[in-house]
């Protein structure tokens, strides 16, 4: 899990530079600046979930945790949900791409928890 997550983390950082490098120089003659901010919203999140990734990665080092495994998946869908749906919503205008957001936040959410009480419950004070 950790070499494929990492994997997985290098990926989601490489998107997100090419999509924030897009939004501030190719979405201009595509898009409203409104919606250019909506994009951007998407890229910062990526970028929090992937540094996310990689403390997920780095802690299965030495906590071994089914919950671990849970907070990566959360991120890995909330990136798809959240950020992908306000990229798509960007692109398209399409308003109604903006209610599959909350579940990709809700999938954030649940993913940071898990990966506090996956810390909170190893019983080592050594990581």
């Amino acid at each position: 899990m950790k070499k494929g997550l990492f994997m997985l983390a290098a990926i989601s950082g490489f998107l997100a530079v090419a999509l924030g490098a897009f939004a501030a120089h190719g979405l201009k003659a595509v898009t409203t600046p409104d919606l250019i901010k909506i994009f951007d919203v998407g890229v910062e999140y990526q970028f929090y979930h992937t540094f996310a990734l990689i403390a997920v990665a780095l802690a299965g080092h030495w906590v071994k945790s089914p919950l671990l495994n849970w907070a990566a998946w959360l991120f890995i869908i909330g990136i798809i949900l959240f950020s992908g749906s306000l990229y798509l919503y960007a692109l398209s205008g399409v308003k109604m791409l903006g209610l599959i957001t909350p579940f990709g936040g809700f999938c954030f959410l649940v993913g940071w928890a898990l990966l506090a009480s996956s810390m909170w419950r190893h019983r080592s004070d050594d990581l």
